[in-house]
């Protein structure tokens, strides 16, 4: 007997959560798949599931006509008088098509009945076999589809979550994660540089996509993106699950470092004490969960300068200069805070970009004040352009000339302080000096690519000035330490000589193969070559052998320069000398007025003290006088 399919159909549905009929539309179209394979694919056959049977009815459709065509569909009125069967032109008649092993009885009888009309006793044997085979094939095909079709529908609207799994293999640098119902791959791409995994460890991922393939849904997970810094501290931080603390903006090189730029709805809290937590208790936990990156947490500021300057931190900003048309800021800083404010490899301004959304140049001050002093010079060749307009300009983004000339006219007019009837003529001087500006600085990238030529051919100049004869036979291609000691031995010492021996002749003297010493004279003809070629190139370039060095022609401006600096620094010195000398003779004229003013006050004291004295020795003269 066989087993009731309501039954394992239930089962099934419970245990793959699968709907019951999904489950049932597998089966009948497995039944169907089978049967036609087994009847005939012509045949006009309907699979339907009976509930109470709890299998699958099998039907064939005939349709009855006067003339046939469709063999296997089509009965004729003739064929149907023979059965006594009543019908008329047009009539479809429905036979049941027996193919269990407890309809056997009703398959004979309907076999007996209708003998070779419907065809089916032939085919009936096989159909067990055949059928067994199909209809597993298309219910395990169709339990796939739903089981994708489920997980592609539970995760489809995750997309922007963040889910757990555990890491089962690898595959060409990318990893499988086992998320319970379903795998998902984390691209090596979205793996974070200094993040390495084995198998069997957990690991939390954004949701970044769900595509739906042929293989089934594929859910693409990362670990890089923004968005994972955002989940993670609405998850440790209280006051963004509910609002009171929002992440306007965030940006990350992962493994590195990150930036998020936090605001605060409620005026009492404060959203980066808010994001740090008690002893940093809420941003260490993420820090922990994306193993070590850094993160900086700036206030956000609805102004954008405000904003730009807290995300530039620590780095001090001296002033800011904005571009709204093109999104861009000049970010202007002391000279010792420059490579605060850039970062390590450019990374503080690059995430500083980033999260603020503006295009961010950073500049010193000296940098600044040299650009301003090339604008000051460039500007104020241009005719009608005092220091009033070169300010304007200046503060506008006109640097130079050039930015002058190629700057639309109606842009120009808006200034202050710019007649309508001068502009003309002050574009075309702009267009003038600019002209002769970018001649000049052709003119100095010509010298400059000269300069480097020169430099290069005096280096090679110099390698083969401080040449000995045997190193210079030494630049024979092809010469070994066995055939430089033959040609040592047999007299040749210098590169000349060498070149210019016949071949038998250096064979000879050198008991050398003759192919050996052809490669030899040829060689050594070669290498005086390229040192001539050299002292060519070098004379060219007026470049002279002063004591065994060569030196360039403009060395000695260099020299003539530095020993003005020299004489310059020498000049200082002996100022400061003197400076010296006179501030001490200026201490001893002091101190010895200083001596003299004592010593005439101590004068002057002694002039007091001498009469009282003299009173004294008369007084006590006197009393001596009366006792005697």
């Amino acid at each position: 007997m066989e087993p009731n399919l309501s039954i394992v159909l239930d089962q099934v549905s419970r245990d793959k959560g699968i709907e019951r009929k999904i489950l049932v539309s597998a089966l009948e179209e497995a039944i169907l798949a089978s049967a036609k394979k087994a009847f005939g694919m012509d045949r006009n056959l309907v699979a339907e599931f009976n509930e109470e049977k709890g299998a699958v009815d099998l039907t064939q459709t005939i349709t009855v006509v006067v003339e046939l065509t469709d063999a296997a569909n089509e009965f004729t009125v003739a064929q149907c008088e023979e059965l006594e069967i009543e019908v008329e032109e047009g009539d479809e008649m429905v036979f049941p098509i027996y193919y269990l092993e407890e309809d056997a009885q009703a398959a004979q009888e309907q076999d007996e009945e209708y003998g070779d009309i419907l065809r089916l006793k032939t085919y009936r044997h096989s159909f067990g076999r055949i059928a067994a085979q199909t209809a597993k094939q298309v219910i395990m095909q169709r339990i796939r589809d739903a089981e994708r079709g489920i997980v592609y529908g539970e995760y489809k609207d995750r997309r922007g979550e963040m889910v757990t799994g555990i890491v089962r293999r690898f595959e060409r640098g990318n990893l499988i994660i086992d998320l319970g119902r379903a795998e998902a791959i984390l691209p090596a791409r979205e793996q974070a540089p200094r993040e390495s995994y084995r198998s069997g460890d957990r690991v939390s991922a954004f949701v970044k996509e769900v595509q739906e393939i042929a293989r089934g849904p594929q859910i693409v997970l990362s670990r890089t993106c923004p968005e994972i810094l955002i989940k993670l501290f609405e998850a440790e931080v209280p006051e963004i699950h509910e609002g009171i603390v929002r992440i306007e903006s965030a940006a990350r090189e992962p493994g590195a470092r990150a930036k998020i730029a936090v605001a605060s709805s409620d005026r009492d809290v404060d959203p980066v004490g808010a994001c740090v937590g008690m002893k940093g208790s809420r941003v260490q936990a993420v820090v922990q969960e994306l193993r070590g990156e850094k993160i900086d947490i700036v206030p956000w500021s609805p102004d954008p300068a405000t904003f730009v300057c807290n995300a530039l931190q620590p780095a001090e900003v001296t002033r800011v200069l904005i571009d709204e048309a093109n999104q861009r800021m000049e970010i202007i800083v002391p000279d010792d805070q420059l490579s605060l404010a850039i970062g390590r490899k450019g990374q503080n301004v690059r995430l500083a970009s980033e999260v603020t959304g503006w295009k961010l140049d950073i500049y010193s001050e000296s940098r600044i004040n040299e650009i301003k002093d090339r604008a000051w010079v460039s500007l104020g060749k241009v005719e009608g352009c005092n220091e009033f307009m070169i300010q304007t300009l200046y503060n506008h983004g006109i640097r130079s000339a050039g930015d002058l000339s190629g700057a639309e006219r109606d842009f120009i007019a808006q200034f202050p302080g710019l007649q309508e009837e001068g502009l003309d003529d002050l574009l075309a001087s702009a267009r003038v000096v600019a002209k002769e500006e970018r001649a000049s600085e052709a003119a100095a990238e010509i010298e400059a690519q000269r300069a480097v030529r020169a430099a290069n051919a005096a280096k090679r100049l110099q390698a083969i000035l401080g040449l000995s004869a045997e190193d210079r036979i030494r630049k024979i291609r092809g010469l070994g330490e066995t055939s430089l000691k033959a040609l040592l031995e047999g007299g040749y010492n210098t590169l000349e000589a060498v070149a210019e021996a016949t071949v038998e002749k250096l064979a000879e003297d050198t008991e050398l193969l003759d192919r050996k010493a052809k490669q030899l004279v040829y060689g050594a003809k070669t290498a005086i070559k390229d040192e001539n070629e050299i002292r060519e190139l070098a004379e060219q370039y007026e470049i002279e052998v002063v004591d065994g060095v060569a030196k360039l022609p403009f060395d000695e401006a260099a020299e003539a320069e530095a020993e003005a600096e020299a004489a310059a620094d020498d000049t200082e010195a002996t100022e400061e000398v003197a400076a010296a000398d006179e501030a001490k003779a200026t201490k001893d004229v002091a101190a010895a007025d200083d001596a003299e003013a004592t010593e005439k006050a101590a004068g002057e004291d002694a002039q007091e003290v001498s009469p009282a004295l003299n009173e004294v020795e008369e007084s006590e003269a006197n009393t001596e006088g009366a006792g005697a």
